[in-house]
């Protein structure tokens, strides 16, 4: 796991230079049924690969991943979940879940089968799709996310005993990433903190899951999954995604990234990428 290291003091010059050029991807909107969706598209005809954003982003979080994953020749389409960055939603009061959406974007799209990506809250929906979709899913990738999980009173315990007192009072980039890239990389942060700025909408009603996220789900899956936590997230601990991962009994990878926090994706993209390309290449 040594090269883990290497690359991420490797790659402090390469964050900003990248990130400046995929500020430049192209974005636009998509009418569904239930919202105006807006999604950036790296188009082409390559395997669609779905990245769904954490509750502190949107779309521009993914503003690494798109072109990594163009270049390698899939097609990357990151979307703003409805009441996030500048997807409208017709009833706000009344939200459907975002695997709904997601299901309804394949169909407009008329995208065939998918791989589904998702960070943080992402992954709760990644879950949730993947679990009712599964002809429509050739793969299933979660980074960084407790899922929500119900019903397993042993992951319960854990994260009630690896509870920091008083961190839910902490200013976001604090909770969320690392001391590492904070210190190494503050043009970095402060662009994070532009995207967790104009994520969610003020007011907006947080889609529901179509269910709940349970051990039972977990083990229905029958498509391959990759499961990457960070070594130093202090919101969701790899410990505690080592507890959800093992309901899943279909094949399944688990890595953990030294150095990373809750927005592994963000802080160390090229490790995450060159990882999901890896995975989505053997799927």
């Amino acid at each position: 796991m040594k090269w883990h290291h290497l690359l991420f003091f490797a790659l402090a010059g390469f964050w900003s230079s990248f990130g400046a050029f995929a500020a430049e991807l192209p974005g636009r909107f998509v009418d569904l049924p239930t919202v105006r969706l807006w999604m950036i598209d790296s188009g082409g005809t390559g395997e669609p690969v779905i990245l769904l954003h954490p509750r502190t982003g949107n779309s521009e979080f993914w503003q690494y991943t798109v072109p990594a994953l163009a270049e390698a020749g899939y097609r990357a389409i990151a979307i703003d979940n409805p009441g996030w960055g500048k997807s409208v939603v017709y009833d706000a009061n009344n939200p459907v879940p975002v695997a709904e959406t997601i299901d309804a974007l394949i169909d407009h799209l008329e995208l065939g089968e998918i791989h589904v990506v998702g960070t943080a809250m992402g992954g709760y929906v990644a879950l949730d799709y993947a679990a009712w979709r599964p002809e429509r899913t050739r793969s299933l990738v979660i980074a960084a996310s407790g899922l929500g999980l119900q019903n397993d009173p042993e992951y319960d315990a854990f994260r009630k005993r690896a509870e920091i007192p008083g961190m839910d009072q902490q200013p976001s980039d604090i909770r969320e990433v690392s001391p590492t890239y904070r210190g190494m990389n503050p043009e970095g942060v402060a662009r994070w903190k532009e995207i967790y700025n104009n994520a969610q909408q003020e007011g907006a009603v947080r889609p529901p899951l179509r269910t709940p996220n349970t051990p039972e789900k977990l083990a229905s899956l029958r498509i391959p999954s990759l499961v990457i936590a960070g070594g130093m997230d202090l919101v969701t601990p790899s410990g505690a995604m080592r507890l959800w991962s093992r309901h899943i009994t279909a094949p399944k990878e688990f890595l953990v990234i030294p150095e990373a926090g809750h927005v592994l994706v963000w802080e160390q993209p090229e490790v995450f990428t060159q990882t999901l390309i890896g995975f989505l290449q053997k799927h």
